[in-house]
């Protein structure tokens, strides 16, 4: 649904979503999907007519990031994960988080 409305040049309807995603779910199940992505603060929704239209709050990699943000939230010893992670990361990825840190210093 979402790699949907990423796709569109703007806001989709649930009828446009449907359409888009080839008919196979129901346009309840559509609504109702959007709907839930916008109570979570996914998608945004404006009046289109009768209905709403919905477009994208964050794009994939926002919607990765905060994942991971949670899931480092809910941990009591931050550090400790950190560190794992770290230590887990492939040399290119350790090379592309250096490279990160530097940049956001300065």
């Amino acid at each position: 649904m979402l790699a949907a409305l990423w796709a569109a040049d703007g806001a989709m309807t649930p009828a446009q979503v449907q359409a888009e995603l080839g008919g196979t779910l129901a346009y309840t199940t559509v609504v109702t999907i959007l709907s839930r992505l916008h109570e979570k603060g996914v998608a945004a929704r404006e009046r289109q007519g009768r209905a709403y239209a919905y477009s994208p709050v964050q794009d994939e990699p926002g919607i990765a990031a905060g994942r991971m943000r949670k899931l480092l939230d809910a941990e009591p010893d931050r550090h400790t994960v950190l560190a794992r992670f770290v230590t887990d990361l492939s040399e290119e990825d350790e090379v592309l988080l250096r490279q990160l840190l530097a940049d956001s210093d300065g």
